[in-house]
């Protein structure tokens, strides 16, 4: 990859965008993690608003740390970054008081999970209409195309994404090359939805390495007969994935009306 022509591409298509719909910049959430903390940059060198935004609920120290080094790293360096922190954790205790937790836990925990992410999503929309700016999304290739590994209507409820062409791996090429704290490049991926540390693959039964190996096999049409051993269950992790969160990944479906019936 041809890093720095990658990233002079990412500035030039994010500052064109912004100019073309007329608001003011950009506005993104902050976890952490590597995604967030190369977007973020990406963003920042257009030379536009650039306003990054803390939200924990319930958050890992971990992560708190690493968002707030990031965000810290980036004010110093760019003029145009700016910073609020919206603590969500009594929003979301006080909606978990208005609805029901009855139900299989795994469930209740998932559907709250998916929660924090809305709150999240509809926290980046109100400062991006106070301010004019577009929310900027931060997943990649293989979350958003690949697995689906994203709250619809949450973390993907965006305006732009700047780096969803880009692989896991070029993502972290890029993040050596923009200085992403180390902290954060040494870090194992983690959504940040539960509260705690657990990591992407913990969740997903897959590292990102495996899952761009798997997600290459099956653009060239592999199947899962093509395998054995760990390559069969990692494929057969990306295919399930995959299947379970297309509705993510195509257009909403749309009832369409034959004119007769008009």
């Amino acid at each position: 990859m041809q890093t720095e022509k990658v990233v002079n591409h990412i500035v030039n298509w994010l500052k064109d965008y912004a100019t073309n719909a007329g608001v003011n910049g950009f506005v993104l959430g902050i976890s952490g993690g590597i995604d967030s903390a190369v977007t973020s940059t990406l963003c920042a060198k257009t030379g536009l608003d650039v306003l990054c935004i803390e939200m924990p609920i319930h958050q890992a120290p971990s992560h708190v740390s690493r968002a707030q080094e990031h965000i810290k790293k980036l004010k110093l360096r760019f003029p145009n970054v700016s910073e609020t922190c919206t603590d969500l954790t009594p929003v979301f205790e006080e909606f978990k008081t208005e609805v029901s937790l009855h139900g299989k836990q795994a469930t209740v925990d998932m559907a709250l999970a998916n929660t924090r992410a809305r709150l999240r999503m509809t926290t980046l929309y109100y400062h991006a209409g106070l301010l004019g700016l577009l929310v900027a999304g931060t997943g990649n290739k293989v979350e958003d195309f690949g697995v689906g590994f994203y709250t619809k209507y949450g973390d993907g409820g965006v305006d732009l994404s700047p780096i969803a062409d880009l692989l896991k791996s070029e993502v972290y090429t890029i993040g050596t090359f923009l200085e992403v704290p180390n902290s954060i490049m040494k870090a194992a991926p983690s959504d940040g939805l539960f509260g705690d540390a657990r990591s992407d693959e913990d969740q997903i039964g897959a590292s990102y390495p495996e899952l761009e190996w798997a997600m290459k096999e099956s653009e060239k049409g592999s199947t899962v007969n093509d395998f054995i051993g760990r390559e069969k269950e990692v494929f057969t992790i990306f295919k399930r994935y995959n299947n379970e969160n297309r509705h993510k990944m195509v257009t909403i479906p749309i009832c369409e009306i034959p004119n007769d019936f008009k």
